[in-house]
């Protein structure tokens, strides 16, 4: 299989010609959700669901080497013409550009072929590039992502598409003692640029072992970077940077966001893979969020303002590095801290986030970091019981308003 894959990247190495200039590449992170017309819900920034129909900074030097882009200039990109795209869409179209722009990208994983995949991020790929770029395996997953990490050791840029993300445990060992640590066991001779992705958290009632949230289980692994998506902008932009990096790079895709809508530039762009993203300045106190708690944050939000408080609200997208430089100007301002996460209590993202803090901004703190975090037991199927393990809205508010007395 490895002679295989090496067959597929016989095409030559990325040229000059292919790099972009950065000074084009300003576009806003921060764009509102539109409606959708039938067939799929859609999910509103402040917690609503519609039903409608199918239609279509400060490290911003190399964009290409380091898959970094430039601050965005949000009223400059507010008059840029775009398209609507669904989350997956965008996941879909990020990864159809980069398997159009490089032929070492290729995609492997169970039924990402002509099924298109679980949640149809690789609809009509196959078709396009054929059954190699786009590889259907057998429901193993510890040998097709270890197969995936051979395969970028030979110059390939393979996404490998966990069906769960529950079932990437799995392959824990490829991760941990391969992907994560091959290019330091190597002395450097290996680089690992691989991207492992696919669904995970608490969806509607799909039972503890598909609700799994294992931002906690890869962030101890040395050499892997973790970034989590929340809208289809930044989907697109983190998908595209991440196939890009010399790294390997876990991209969590929430289950419940797939169908959610937003216009998205016309024009190439990708995301800072190190850079967390202002949602809503504020002056009271800094919410640090990611993922589908995003949008639980943004309509607590609207109740505060109504009651007075002005959040600031930052969803932290790179789980790994954290980015401590946006994160510490907020704190700066604000002086307090509140961290709402999908992910477990004990040894989840907000401890980790909670001891980067405390190590960095403990003297501008004016009161004890705050975090909420879903319940430490296995996700109920019952959903009224699956609602109580996980944060929301209502507690939210009643944080900030402690946090602020």
């Amino acid at each position: 299989m490895a002679a295989i894959f090496q067959g597929l990247g016989a095409a030559t190495a990325l040229s000059p010609s292919n790099c972009f200039d950065s000074n084009k590449l300003h576009f806003s992170s921060r764009r509102s959700l539109s409606g959708r017309k039938a067939s799929f819900f859609v999910v509103r920034s402040d917690g609503s669901v519609n039903f409608a129909s199918n239609s279509r900074a400060h490290r911003a030097q190399q964009v290409i080497t380091n898959a970094v882009a430039t601050k965005a200039d949000n009223s400059a990109a507010s008059t840029k013409a775009g398209h609507e795209l669904l989350l997956f869409e965008a996941l879909r179209e990020g990864l159809e550009e980069e398997m159009d722009r490089d032929p070492h990208v290729c995609v492997m994983g169970e039924d990402v072929g002509h099924y298109g995949g679980s949640y149809k991020v690789t609809r009509g790929l196959a078709d396009k590039y054929g059954d190699l770029r786009v590889l259907d395996t057998p429901i193993a997953e510890n040998s097709f992502t270890g197969m995936g990490i051979g395969a970028a050791m030979t110059g390939l840029r393979p996404i490998v598409e966990g069906m769960n993300m529950g079932f990437l445990l799995l392959a824990f060992n490829q991760i941990s003692n391969n992907c994560g640590m091959l290019h330091y066991t190597s002395g450097g001779q290996f680089t690992i640029p691989i991207v492992i992705r696919g669904p995970g958290g608490v969806g509607r009632q799909l039972g503890a072992e598909h609700s799994q949230r294992l931002e906690s289980y890869f962030q101890s692994i040395p050499g892997i970077q973790m970034v989590a998506c929340s809208t289809p902008y930044n989907a697109k932009g983190l998908m595209k940077a991440a196939i890009r990096s010399e790294n390997p790079v876990i991209l969590f895709e929430h289950v419940l966001l797939y169908n959610l809508k937003e216009k998205i530039p016309d024009g190439e762009y990708i995301c800072n893979l190190e850079e967390a993203e202002m949602v809503r300045p504020g002056e009271h106190v800094t919410i640090l969020t990611y993922s589908r708690m995003r949008y639980h944050v943004m309509q607590a939000a609207k109740t505060l303002v109504n009651k007075g408080y002005d959040p600031e609200v930052i969803d932290i997208r790179s789980l790994k590095p954290f980015d401590l430089h946006t994160i510490g100007n907020s704190i700066k301002k604000t002086h307090r801290v509140l961290i709402v996460e999908e992910c477990m209590r004990t040894g989840g993202i907000g401890a980790s986030l909670t001891a980067a803090i405390t190590e960095n901004f403990h003297d501008y703190l004016d009161a004890p970091i705050v975090c909420l975090s879903s319940q430490d037991v296995p996700t109920p199927y019952a959903g009224t019981l699956e609602e109580w393990t996980v944060v929301q809205p209502a507690q939210i508010v009643t944080a900030v308003e402690q946090l602020c007395q």
